[in-house]
């Protein structure tokens, strides 16, 4: 990617938009280009403007951060949108990852996190908590009936494709992927793009909520 890094709040608490926005343009590669008080208006404001990464509250007026992440991902626009929320067990929170969202984050997580999972996003990777989405699904998630039918889904893996997604849900790297293993990081990714096409996931996001939801990784 070329250029700044820009981002929209979205967030319906103007202080908490500045607070983001002094943190945010003071990196470097970063840049705020816009602001919105409500889901409508986020989505309204991605697609009149070119927008990497959404920085999204879950619960606003008009539109909530659900649906404005489900209608921003449905246009095609191509803006990445990280999930800001007050408590790691939110259901809501689930809900934006199953509309598309690349990941979650406490807003009280620290500064150079932040900053950290913007880029993350932006380059097109997951920026999930492992700690917090175990809880997370433990909490919404009905393990028993949703896992059978998640392992059917799981049977055209091979043994080699179920470690992989494994160590995905757990938050590895793919570097971590690889000397844990014992393979190249260019094969973990082959392995990574063949679990999407046969799952039929769009991205990362996807495959971690899969391996959650089929029972693959527990607490």
């Amino acid at each position: 990617m070329s250029g700044l890094i820009r981002v929209l709040l979205a967030d319906d608490q103007a202080l908490v938009r500045s607070g983001f926005r002094m943190l945010i343009e003071s990196a470097d590669d970063l840049e705020v280009v816009g602001e919105a008080a409500d889901g409508a208006a986020a989505v309204k404001a991605v697609l009149a403007n070119p927008v990497d990464v959404v920085l999204m509250d879950i619960r606003m007026p008009v539109m909530d951060g659900v649906e404005a992440t489900r209608r921003i991902v449905a246009a095609g626009a191509g803006a990445k949108v990280l999930v800001l929320t007050t408590f790691d067990l939110d259901e809501y929170v689930f809900a934006a990852l199953k509309a598309g969202a690349s990941g979650f984050l406490l807003k009280d997580a620290r500064p150079a996190d932040l900053l950290n999972a913007i880029r993350t996003v932006a380059a097109g990777d997951a920026v999930m908590a492992p700690s917090a989405t175990r809880r997370l699904l433990d909490h919404v998630v009905p393990t028993l009936a949703a896992g059978a039918a998640f392992q059917e889904r799981l049977s055209v893996l091979t043994e080699r494709e179920r470690e992989v997604l494994v160590a995905i849900a757990t938050g590895a790297t793919n570097a971590e992927i690889a000397s844990s293993l014992y393979m190249a990081e260019g094969t973990v990714k082959t392995h990574i793009g063949r679990l999407l096409a046969k799952l039929q996931c769009r991205d990362r996001v996807g495959l971690v909520l899969l391996a959650f939801e089929a029972g693959l990784v527990r607490r």
